[in-house]
């Protein structure tokens, strides 16, 4: 059972990996419980909570994100059962289309997850898909490999003919938080490339012209009003928001990209109509693609794998192991953080906390 004297943390998923000593110094700040496998199954998760199985515990810790999420999405038929002790849910992960931060927003719980511990290996992923898409790297590959000299021979005279250097273009950044802020620090130092951005939350600090390093965060961004507008102005456009629960680049949207633009999505797949995705690089209108993450995962559209013009990774932007070393460890200091500080580093939902809509 809980103790009386330490604020409790409900550990879901697998035991930590990585940061070793910071979990003993963790485990000695708070009573930590562990579920069972067989308790993290959605039924029997929703019953023990019901039942109070658990306690009243203040935070929920789930530090690997390919474990701890057997439950399925955190809805509204789960999060009401949470104790009103509940304060923090800090996660691994970028993302959190898996949670509905608003409706923990309205019973006072603070989520966090993350997303500043995958920045440089999602915008270095971002990089390669631009790079590939501008270049045409995914028929040299596919040629390469093929082991036929006919093959190899037609992409080495004929791939360079519509392969451009990113030097010069434009890049519009759809999202310019951690992830879309240093993919815009990079593509401009490494590329030379300018930058476009739209985001419901416009940032100035971006906008300061400090050099192709952009030390400070600004890197001469110009801020688009409009979505539509950045589609139309950019050459290639890279998608780096969180999914909000519907597509946002749908058939009409594709469309108001510049003709003979590149597109780019690390963000998450169920933002983008795939199949109306096919149809206009099919018809030319987008010329190239790079896709890390996909509508239907793990399954990918069958026209998108066999198109040279599209560059296809498994969901991997994030994947480099100083990742998982970093969300393990900001899962564990942001419940610190709050808890024992009054501070998260992370928060994702804070905004809504603050508007009043949060709360117990």
């Amino acid at each position: 059972m809980p103790s009386a004297t330490k604020p409790t943390v409900l550990h879901i998923g697998d035991p930590i990996k990585h940061n070793h000593e910071i979990y003993r110094r963790f485990s000695s700040e708070f009573t930590v419980i562990r579920p069972s496998v067989e308790e993290r199954q959605r039924v029997a998760f929703l019953r023990a909570l019901k039942e109070n199985k658990w306690g009243n515990f203040d935070a929920v810790f789930r530090p690997f994100w390919n474990t701890g999420g057997e439950m399925g999405r955190w809805d509204q038929e789960l999060i009401p059962l949470l104790p009103p002790s509940v304060k923090i849910y800090a996660s691994a992960g970028a993302g959190y289309d898996w949670a509905d931060v608003d409706i923990m927003a309205e019973h006072g719980i603070l989520y966090c997850n993350g997303a500043a511990a995958s920045s440089e290996a999602v915008a270095d992923m971002a990089l390669f898909h631009i790079l590939s898409v501008f270049r045409n790297l995914t028929w040299s590959h596919l040629a390469a490999r093929s082991g036929d000299p006919a093959q190899w021979t037609d992409a080495h005279k004929h791939a360079t003919m519509t392969a451009h250097n990113p030097r010069g273009h434009t890049l519009g950044v759809i999202g310019l938080g951690n992830i879309g802020l240093t993919i815009a620090q990079k593509a401009r130092a490494a590329f030379g490339m300018e930058i476009l951005y739209h985001d419901v939350v416009r940032k100035p600090a971006a906008e300061l012209d400090e050099g192709k390093n952009g030390a400070g965060g600004g890197v001469g961004a110009v801020y688009i009003p409009t979505l539509d507008e950045l589609l139309s102005k950019a050459d290639c456009v890279v998608l780096a928001t969180p999914f909000g629960g519907k597509v946002l680049i749908d058939r009409e949207r594709l469309m108001k990209f510049k003709k003979g633009a590149r597109f780019v999505n690390i963000a998450r797949g169920a933002l983008v109509d795939e199949d109306a995705l096919v149809e206009v690089l099919q018809s030319g209108h987008i010329f190239a693609a790079g896709l890390d993450v996909f509508q239907h995962e793990p399954r990918v559209h069958p026209e998108l794998c066999k198109m040279r013009n599209v560059t296809l990774t498994s969901h991997n932007a994030g994947g480099a192991i100083e990742t998982n070393w970093g969300f393990e460890r900001l899962a564990m200091e942001n419940i610190e953080g709050l808890l024992l500080k009054g501070q998260a580093l992370t928060p994702v939902n804070a905004h809504l906390m603050q508007s009043g809509r949060g709360g117990k």
